[in-house]
This record gives C-alpha cells, sequence and structure tokens, in this order.
C-alpha cells in the first residue's frame, strides 16, 4: 500500500470512502422484500431458487435432526473443541454484560428501580456466501441464550456441515436454509413456513443489510453493519504483526477498509513493506490483494493529536493500538472493539477471546458498542410509591401538571392524598 500524509484532504477522501450510494441495493431489497410480505412463502422459495439455485418447499426449508447428526460426525474433534473452547469464552463475557434488575429508595416512601426481560423471539441471519460464519452463530446464539431468549431461529442460505455442527453443539434446532433480502423479509413479517420474530440480528452483504434497513420500521434489528474495517494506530513496535492484522480483515469483503495510522513516517515504510511479504504468500484469489488496492491505507500523521483526531472521526470497527496502548486508550473516544497491544491479533476478537465480533461499521460507533446481551433483554422501569411517598411527590406533580396544562395529571394524585 501507499504511504501518504495524513492531511486534511486524505482524511475526508478516505471518510467519505465507506459513504458509496447503496441505492441500488436498497431498490433491489425493496422488491424483494414488498414481494415476500406480499405472497408469503412463494415469493420466499422463488426468490431462493432465482439466487440460490435451490427448490425448498414448507418442509424442506428447515434443516432436520438427521442432518445435524449427520454434520456432527463430518467435522473434526478439533472443531467442536475449538466451538467449545470459544463458546466458554463468549458465554463468561456474556453473563458479565447481562443488565442487572435492580431497586432504590429515591426518597422516603419512594422506590424505583428496572427488571429485565428477554426479547421473546430473535432471528440469527448467518451469511452463506464466499464465507460460511460459523463464528457469526456463536457470536448471535449464544448471548441470547445468556439473556434467556426462548425462541431462536438461525437463517443461513445453504449451511455447511460445520455450521450445522456448530449448532448441534450449541442447541440450537431452528435452522432453516434461506438468505439474503428474502430471508430478511421472512422474519420480519413471517410466512407460513417461517414465523416472524421480534427482532433479527447479524451481518451480511449490502442486499442483506439494505433489508433489514427496510423491515426495521417493523422489525427491531441489532445495527446496520457494512464492510469490515480495521484501524491500526502505532508508531512503533512488531511491523509483521501489523501488517497480518491489516492483511486479515481485509480478507473479508471485496470493501473492507484497512488502515495503518502512523507517526513514524519509517515504520509505515517498514509495514508496508511487510506487507508485501506477507500478501506474496497468500493465493492469488485471496480477497485481500483487492481490497487492499481499492480501499487500504497507510496514513502519517503529523503528530499524536492529529492521529487520535482521524481515528475518533472515523470510529473504526476494529482498533488496533499495539504502542503506547493505556495511554491511547484514554484517549480514544469511539470504536467497535479496541485490541491493546504487540499481542492482541484482532483474529482473537473475531474468533475466541469472548468479546463479541459483531460490532458497528459506517462510524455507527460514535453512537453504539458492539453487540451484547443487552441488544437482546428489555430493561424495563419499575416504580412504587408508598402512602407516605405521596406526600414528598404530590406538589411537584402539581407544579408540572398546572405548567403543562394537564389538569387530570394533578387530578389523578389529588384522589390519593
Amino acid at each position: 500500500m501507499r504511504v501518504q500524509r495524513l492531511t486534511k484532504a486524505v482524511e475526508e477522501k478516505v471518510l467519505a470512502s465507506r459513504c458509496a450510494s447503496s441505492r441500488d441495493a436498497e431498490i433491489a431489497a425493496g422488491r424483494i422484500v414488498a414481494d415476500v410480505r406480499r405472497r408469503g412463502d412463494a415469493a420466499l422459495f422463488a426468490w431462493t431458487k432465482r439466487f440460490d439455485r435451490v427448490e425448498l418447499n414448507a418442509k424442506s426449508v428447515w434443516i432436520t435432526p438427521a442432518e445435524l447428526k449427520k454434520a456432527r460426525k463430518e467435522v473434526t474433534r478439533e472443531f467442536l473443541s475449538a466451538v467449545d473452547h470459544a463458546a466458554r469464552n463468549i458465554r463468561a463475557v456474556a453473563r458479565k454484560e447481562k443488565p442487572q434488575k435492580w431497586m432504590i429508595e429515591v426518597e422516603p416512601g419512594v422506590r424505583a428501580g428496572q427488571t429485565v426481560r428477554a426479547i421473546e423471539s430473535i432471528g440469527c441471519y448467518l451469511p452463506g456466501g464466499r464465507f460460511s460464519l460459523v463464528s457469526t452463530l456463536l457470536m448471535t446464539v449464544i448471548p441470547a441464550e445468556v439473556a434467556g431468549v426462548r425462541d431462536i431461529i438461525v437463517a443461513s442460505p445453504q449451511p455447511g456441515a460445520s455450521l450445522l455442527a456448530a449448532a448441534e453443539q450449541l442447541g440450537v434446532r431452528r435452522i432453516a436454509r434461506i438468505g439474503g433480502a428474502q430471508a430478511i423479509a421472512a422474519l420480519a413479517y413471517g410466512t407460513k413456513s417461517i414465523p416472524q420474530v421480534q427482532k433479527i440480528f447479524g451481518p451480511g452483504n449490502r442486499f442483506v443489510t439494505a433489508a433489514k434497513k427496510l423491515v426495521s420500521n417493523d422489525c427491531a434489528i441489532d445495527m446496520l453493519a457494512g464492510p469490515t474495517e480495521a484501524v491500526i494506530f502505532a508508531d512503533r513496535g512488531n511491523a509483521r504483526f501489523i501488517a497480518a492484522d491489516l492483511i486479515a480483515q481485509a480478507e473479508h469483503d471485496p470493501d473492507a477498509i484497512s488502515i495503518l495510522v502512523s507517526t513514524s513516517r519509517t515504520f509505515a515504510y517498514a509495514v508496508a513493506a511487510e506487507m508485501e511479504r506477507e500478501l506474496a504468500q497468500l493465493p492469488k484469489t485471496n480477497l485481500a490483494r483487492r481490497s487492499l488496492a481499492k480501499n487500504g491505507a497507510i496514513l502519517v500523521a503529523a503528530d499524536t493529536r492529529a492521529g487520535v483526531r482521524f481515528v475518533n472521526r472515523f470510529a473504526p470497527e476494529h482498533l488496533s493500538l499495539p504502542s503506547d496502548a493505556n495511554a491511547l486508550l484514554k484517549q480514544i473516544d469511539s470504536a467497535g472493539s479496541i485490541f491493546l497491544g504487540d499481542w492482541s491479533a484482532q483474529s482473537f476478537g473475531d474468533y475466541a477471546s469472548g468479546t463479541n465480533h459483531v460490532l458497528p461499521t459506517g462510524a455507527a460507533a460514535r453512537t453504539r458498542g458492539g453487540l451484547s446481551v443487552a441488544d437482546f433483554v428489555k430493561c424495563i422501569s419499575v416504580q412504587e410509591v408508598s402512602r407516605a411517598g405521596v406526600a414528598h411527590l404530590a406538589p411537584v406533580v402539581y407544579a408540572f401538571a398546572r405548567e403543562e396544562g394537564l389538569q387530570a395529571h394533578a387530578r389523578s394524585v389529588e384522589v390519593r392524598e
């Protein structure tokens, strides 16, 4: 990748690179969503045949118990052990994240708090195109289980043996072999074969993302996650490690973004050289070559302050801080997931460290973090006012009610005095 100065013009160009119009995807997804909403199974199966070249019906759309058992026999013990290990870590983090019920006495006779209830039904969408993201199954299903979600439906076009074996290992039994915008529509609105869910989780291509955006007024979604983003901010460290991380995230998607920000031009060139050596060892078909050529960048900032400003404006999905990690961490306000120190490869977060890899992209990290158990529950406020508490609060209610002209509000308290 070319090394260039982080000027104002370069910064604006990089920030604008991920804002390309998705209008064509929205038009195509809109047509599919409307068709499935109108015709149900007939449209779902027709679009599946067109895009996935698979003939489905009300019975064959669901993975059978026999298929799950067969898949388990087709994968290695090492893989199943890896699933168990990753699941254990993800579950440990999820339990720590889970919101808890609480109650406090805010003043004599007045108690306030919250109770926590799981969302009743969810859909987990797992891409099945270039890569079958088995890890995303764990990242969506395990927090849902920890939250206490009763009804979990997985949707994935042509799921492979590894995904099915992992699902069986987690105890997931309802898996529909559907994908694309048609799967999102089916989950959001329901069909005769596919039950409607209350919230949809999981990443997908731009058509899936467009469909999630379109249905979001009728069915809750986790977030609009676009192509992978990786930013590394370092002026020293192991150049080979950094090069490997940038390349790893670049192989997710042709539109993936990988950026090194450094205050050292010498170090920037050292990383660029390591990237050339690492890329030479990959197959020519690896997507990293394509995405790095399109969206890769090595930016030399004038100083640490300029580098931090860029990182916070970009608000990357993944951010690595190999050098001066703790000092820089205090200055970072926006990132989906942060990796501290030389040894924290971003791939650990993708699979096994326990943190969730479903993360905000497209600057959404300015306003939210990655997927967590909190996304699978409702925190419901609770209050209890005793007869003694009425005396404390009644004057406050009267003052507000008079100011807002809501006499009945005041009366509902007055009758209790």
